[in-house]
């Protein structure tokens, strides 16, 4: 019944909930008690009046319609000590700063989740309202005392969980950076950089039925721009996945996907094909159907877990500094999770990935938009390279460097061993 503490950095925990039962290759842990708590709650966020869409500039009149309904949804997840974790997904543009600070504020008096302990994602869709207008104050208010209620309905659910990963693959992304003779442009780029990877987070009840799933993907979900809400691909993946599964909660986490499409677009059915494909790739990430599932790495703990910020620069001097948000979510040597905030391109997953990853270490997993929403964050390549995402702010150069370095360094520090025996994990003060 506590926030997981590592110095100023709190540990967190994760859950997903799911009706199908498994059985682990070796499975001994099978056999013992739980090891977490975990559950699942979500509710509709689709605006009840016409609001100004988020995404594209260009469209400026109102929403017109519903074409899918949607929502946010909390994961609250307790080791064994009693370290908690929330996290919060969203169909939503991104995560706005007034939206994250009054909500990490409520969590942090209401239920004694420190801002630590709150990771917030959101989907990207270019099909929801542009909630931070003040046309749409009503709106963001509502919002904040739906995303407090559910954080507060997902700790009293909590009940005894098997927690595990594993990861598919699916080709729905595409890079959209294509280089001609005069710049790079935004278009389609079968040689570019991806990252495909689906990595999958799985709650199953201690007799092994799934109860919930929580999935990531790197790709702008952009395959529709017109005048209705809509969850677009990842809408559609959550929505199929849950109805092939119910009683599943189903929640998308958007990873690095700042210079990444889905091809083909702008038609409703790619949005729906799309949205199956994934949902597809996260059943066989579950190996759905399989008599022995011998991809699905069983979490323990400890839960460790690090929020700071970073100050990147900007090129113009008269511009403050700007605290870029990065956190990590460790479940001891089995899971990491990095979350980096806002637009982030593809290059930072891939590179993280690469120096992070040994044999016998953690599966990482790498998301963006989360916890902060401010335009782009190019690699220095793209940044070097020109083009849409490089020109979106004029950052300095070392940004990547920046930004890599505090990952490591907090890294470094979650898993540095004490000199001295250090005060018990999230003990209240």
């Amino acid at each position: 019944m506590k926030d997981c503490t590592v110095n100023r950095t709190i540990v967190a925990t994760f859950l997903v909930l799911v009706p199908m039962r498994i059985a682990f290759a070796g499975d001994d842990a099978a056999q013992q008690a739980p090891r977490w708590k975990a559950s699942a709650v979500s509710a509709k966020i689709t605006p009840e009046r016409p609001l100004r869409m988020a995404g594209y500039a260009a469209r400026k009149e109102p929403a017109e319609g519903t074409q899918q309904d949607l929502f946010a949804k909390a994961l609250a997840v307790e080791d064994r000590e009693g370290n908690r974790v929330v996290f919060i997904t969203l169909d939503l543009i991104g995560v706005i700063e007034k939206l994250r600070t009054a909500v990490a504020e409520q969590v942090h008096e209401k239920y004694k989740i420190s801002p630590h302990a709150l990771l917030m994602n959101a989907s990207h869709t270019h099909c929801g309202p542009a909630y931070g207008r003040e046309e749409a104050k009503d709106y963001l208010e509502s919002l904040k005392k739906t995303l407090v209620e559910l954080v507060g309905q997902s700790l009293e659910r909590l009940q005894p969980a098997r927690l595990s990963y594993s990861f598919a693959r699916c080709s729905v992304a595409m890079n959209r950076r294509t280089p001609t003779a005069t710049g790079f442009r935004n278009h389609p780029n079968p040689n570019g950089p991806v990252d495909h990877t689906v990595p999958i987070l799985r709650v199953d009840n201690p007799d092994g039925q799934l109860r919930a799933i929580l999935f990531g993907y790197a790709c702008h979900n952009t395959t529709m721009g017109f005048q209705k809400w809509l969850g677009d691909y990842a809408g559609y993946a959550q929505e199929y996945f849950e109805k092939d599964h119910p009683g599943v909660t189903a929640l998308f986490m958007m990873g690095c996907g700042g210079d990444q499409n889905p091809y083909p677009r702008s038609e409703l059915k790619y949005a729906q094909m799309h949205g199956r494909s994934l949902a597809t790739a996260v059943e066989a990430a579950l190996e759905v159907n399989q008599r022995t599932q011998r991809h699905q790495r069983l979490l323990r703990g400890p839960l460790r877990c690090v929020l700071e910020t970073v100050d990147l620069e900007f090129v113009t001097k008269d511009r403050p500094n700007f605290p870029y948000p990065v956190q990590v979510v460790q479940f001891g040597d089995d899971l990491m999770l990095i979350a980096l905030g806002t637009e982030v391109v593809v290059d930072y997953s891939l590179r993280l990935k690469s120096e992070l990853s040994r044999p016998d270490g953690p599966a990482i997993w790498v998301a963006g938009y989360s916890n902060v929403y401010s335009g782009y964050i190019p690699s220095r390549r793209v940044l070097l390279e020109g083009g849409y995402e490089a020109r979106s702010r004029p950052w300095k150069s070392d940004l990547e460097e920046r930004i890599v370095g505090k990952v490591h360094e907090l890294l470094g520090r979650l898993n540095a061993k004490p000199k001295t025996p250090p005060q018990p994990a999230g003990t209240k003060r």
